[in-house]
């Protein structure tokens, strides 16, 4: 195994964490509310919802953030080297396999083991292995 010494960016890295561990402690402390990404989106569909506003706000912030870091920072923009038809399905499969262990990994394996769930801790050994057997499938099997 190597690194990819051009590519590796752990200062960059930890502020990201830093700054999601953060935004988890600031909504569950000043809102009471779990960050759980795939379920603020859910409720954000939701028209019945009356507390929508909020996590509308939120998704806005996650749009925004990555051109905003372009801007103040010159960030280099994301390389996708895969056809668009292909991330719409991943991202797909992704919001359901989300909707189906009822949390993603933000909310399982950010607040959920921050909490000490042992749900989240499952959820999150299930997400890390499916995450490693799909990498190592589409690497080198499929290649």
């Amino acid at each position: 195994m190597s690194i990819d010494a051009a590519h590796f960016t752990p200062l960059a890295s930890l502020a990201g964490g830093a700054l999601i561990g953060a935004a988890a402690g600031l909504l569950i402390l000043g809102a009471g509310r779990i960050m759980g990404v795939a379920g603020i989106f859910a409720g954000a569909l939701d028209t019945r919802g009356v507390d929508g506003a909020w996590r509308l706000w939120l998704i806005a912030g996650l749009l925004i953030a990555p051109s905003l870091a372009r801007i103040l920072w010159n960030a280099s923009p994301p390389v996708f080297t895969t056809s668009a038809p292909i991330l719409v399905v991943a991202g797909l499969l992704v919001g359901f396999g989300a909707r189906l262990g009822s949390g993603c990994t933000s909310g399982h394996g950010v607040c959920g083991l921050a909490r000490l769930s042992p749900r989240s801790l499952a959820a999150t050994i299930i997400f890390m292995a499916a995450g490693f057997a799909t990498v190592f499938v589409t690497r080198h099997v499929l290649a």
